[in-house]
């Protein structure tokens, strides 16, 4: 079967997606430790800038947020607290950021996560005419409209790539 023809089994991702009626495309590619957005990128033939990571943070009272970033750029943890009130941001350790998300990191998804999150997504996001976003398992993007991200998911823009 060719490699664009493998269907993935659902992942809690793609069940909160058909339960809240999005239409998504399925793109799983070969997983490399460490790789992130670029290799995702090189391996689906599509600019880096579309595919969109998911970034779980915690602010100064360790409670935790999403923050949806393009895969060619930073957040501003700084940028980012001042936006949304917080008096610090920061990445959460991976063990920390699995027991808040429900997924493996290299497979977090905005969609269907354990723990009830606010979500932020950088502007410029959605101005995107597609993205690609984790899908909820290591190897796994979905393509979705960027408006999804605020229309279905209630993420807030904030303004934070560097």
């Amino acid at each position: 079967m060719a490699k664009k023809d493998r269907h993935v089994s659902e992942t809690p991702a793609t069940q909160w997606l058909r339960a809240h009626g999005v239409a998504f495309t399925e793109h799983p590619y070969d997983y490399v430790d460490h790789g992130g957005t670029a290799e995702s990128a090189r391996q689906l033939a599509v600019d880096e800038h579309a595919v969109v990571k998911t970034l779980v943070m915690q602010d100064e009272a360790a409670q935790p947020l999403i923050v949806l970033m393009h895969g060619d750029r930073q957040v501003s943890t700084k940028r980012l607290a001042r936006e949304i009130g917080a008096k610090s941001v920061e990445p959460c350790a991976p063990e920390v950021a699995h027991r808040h998300s429900g997924y493996l990191v290299g497979g977090t998804s905005p969609f269907g996560t354990r723990k009830a999150m606010p979500v932020y997504v950088q502007a410029s996001v959605l101005g995107l005419p597609r993205i690609l976003i984790n899908g909820g398992r290591r190897g796994f993007l979905v393509g979705i409209e960027p408006a999804l991200l605020t229309d279905a998911l209630g993420a807030r823009s904030v303004d934070c790539a560097i």
